[in-house]
């Protein structure tokens, strides 16, 4: 790929990037990270950025008090002549966190920025920078695209285990230099506490970092906002976020697992039961914890599309907040599916739109693979596929009216990415193997946990015609990072030719599979 060579960027990581993360090392089990408390704010949770597009940004940070938000850009990491902007003023109103948007920058460079933290009554007193890096989005075809996706971060009881080096996964990432890391949701377990140490089946214990608020589910703004800070109390995660700008969805368990709009729970943990109040809550923390572009419309929605250049079109979804009740997704119609039918239309329409020799589509559930829902002792589905072969029924109808779509527009380049199923897999769907045929075949490639318990893979359904070509994943449910089964996709669009290529690869780096997709084509 045709990456230009950025001097100093490494200067930069070893550098200011490395001290910005040890700002916020935790100091013991349970404890928040340690703040220099100098009567001036501190921006000790790091910065991050999103959104990027070819000449703007939107950069976030969290301060320990109230603060005035101050970014400054620059086109090199000494900041000579740098330009400022001057951000909200962060409070208890936003758990202290903003974002700011920095804009007029050029195309397809590296920016250099730094947050300071002025105190609201005496604006000379600011705290420490804290120093981050991004690219923005070259409008040239020939600098390529190189991004990496992923999703389920601390699940199951597993969560940042100094021991082990915490979430070790985002340094393998970051080495790749990547222009944005695409993450396909559960980007927390709120519904999923945390103890200090669990035994292993060998024997062995792993050892969580553990705070107040992921001592139980979630339920109140407070206990959300505290889910989402305790990631950030992992140094690889900090260093990532100041190195490499996030598009972000959201899936189930940033609020309940398995959840959807009206639904009461049954579960005996959470005192309130109505999913809608705790959605709410959870979607607040969620837009002050990440940089989102949407979600500062006054509209709020996680559903967007990302343009990157000439290749690349992200197409990001949420299969959550529109969606149908769970139920066994056998019925004959289904207007409302799992997408909702105005982001349906959306879709449809930003696709026929699309230029982008690529078009990604971040599902943040998979199409084919049968994902159960028997939390509440019954059959249900949770995402597309419920196990039958034949012809369309359920969330698949609006699936195939979607495909179908795609065929007769004669849009070329779709590729779904998706999470959620805790192993890595490459499906390929074709309408020869398939019970419904009007669509173009296409690919869909599987990654995640990031840190999280590893599943055995799930079945296919056979209405969409998928081959499964490759899957790694467990035998046995939940198991430990400890014992690897924790993956990353990369996708890599070279300049020059227009090949996508998929890599899917271990918490290492190393890579297990690979497929390369010519441009224009159907049919891959």
């Amino acid at each position: 790929m045709s990456h230009r060579p950025l001097p100093g960027r490494r200067s930069v990581l070893r550098g200011s990037l490395a001290a910005s993360a040890a700002l916020t090392l935790p100091t013991a089990a349970g404890a928040a990270p340690a703040f220099a408390r100098s009567g001036r704010p501190e921006a000790a949770w790091g910065v991050q950025t999103g959104d990027v597009t070819a000449n703007s940004g939107l950069v976030w940070v969290r301060s320990d008090r109230p603060a005035r938000m101050i970014v400054e850009t620059s086109a090199t990491e000494s900041f000579r002549n740098p330009r400022r902007w001057h951000g909200p003023l962060l409070g208890s109103g936003t758990d202290f966190t903003g974002t700011t948007q920095v804009c007029g920058l050029p195309s397809g460079e590296q920016i250099h920025y730094r947050v300071l933290l002025a105190d609201p009554d005496d604006p000379r007193r600011t705290g420490e920078p804290v120093t981050g890096t991004f690219r923005t989005v070259s409008d040239k075809r020939r600098d390529g695209v190189r991004f990496v996706w992923s999703g389920d971060l601390a699940g199951q009881g597993w969560g940042i285990n100094p021991e082990l080096g915490g979430y070790r996964i985002y340094d393998a990432m970051a080495g790749l230099d990547p222009d944005f890391f695409l993450c396909s949701g559960d980007n927390i377990y709120a519904d999923g506490p945390l103890t200090g140490s669990v035994t292993l089946p060998d024997g062995r214990i792993w050892r969580n970092i553990t705070t107040e608020e992921k001592a139980k589910v979630a339920e109140t703004l407070a206990e959300f906002r505290g889910n989402f800070r305790y990631n950030l109390l992992d140094e690889n995660l900090r260093a990532f976020n100041a190195r490499v700008p996030s598009i972000i969805q959201w899936d189930d368990h940033e609020v309940t697992n398995n959840w959807y709009p009206g639904e009461i729970l049954g579960d005996t943990r959470y005192t309130e039961k109505r999913v809608d109040v705790l959605a709410a809550r959870a979607r607040q923390a969620f837009s002050e914890y990440f940089p989102i572009s949407t979600l500062r419309r006054p509209s709020g929605r996680v559903h967007r599309v990302q343009h990157h250049g000439p290749l690349l079109d992200v197409f990001v979804l949420d299969m959550r907040t529109y969606r149908n009740a769970n139920s066994p997704d056998d019925q004959s119609t289904d207007p409302v599916g799992i997408l909702g039918r105005e982001q349906l239309e959306w879709l449809k329409r930003e696709l026929s739109r699309s230029r982008a020799v690529w078009k990604v589509i971040a599902s943040d559930m998979p199409l084919g693979l049968v994902v159960p829902d028997t939390g509440d002792g019954k059959p249900n589905i949770e995402a597309v596929a419920q196990g039958d072969p034949g012809a369309p029924l359920g969330r698949e109808l609006q699936i195939a009216e979607l495909l179908r779509f795609i065929k007769h527009r004669r849009i070329t380049g779709t590729v779904w990415l998706t999470a959620d199923v805790h192993y890595t897999s490459a499906q390929h769907y074709d309408p020869s193997r398939a019970a419904f045929k009007d669509f173009a075949p296409f690919w869909e490639f599987v990654s995640g946990p990031l840190n999280a318990g590893a599943f055995p893979a799930n079945t296919l359904d056979g209405t969409f015609g998928p081959d499964r070509v490759f899957v790694k994943a467990p035998t046995v449910a939940n198991v430990s990072p400890a014992e690897g089964y924790q993956f990353f996709g990369e996708v890599d669009i070279d300049g020059g030719s227009g090949e996508l290529t998929v890599r899917l690869r271990e918490q290492d780096g190393t890579v297990l599979f690979t497929q390369v997709l010519q441009p224009g084509r159907v049919g891959q």
